[in-house]
């Protein structure tokens, strides 16, 4: 998903069960160099490559 579109936020990651999880995946990947956080907000968060 992160490939094929520009930005992702963490609410289109359905599949994860829970709001929280997908954040938690995004700031996961962010952390491992993998995406980056795009909007540099607490509240909004969009993540791409």
């Amino acid at each position: 998903m992160f490939l094929n579109r520009d930005s992702v936020a963490p609410t289109v990651l359905a599949p994860l069960r829970s709001d929280r999880a997908a954040r938690r995946f995004c700031d996961r990947l962010v952390e491992l160099g993998a995406v980056r956080e795009l909007t540099g907000r607490d509240t909004f968060r969009l993540y791409g490559v």
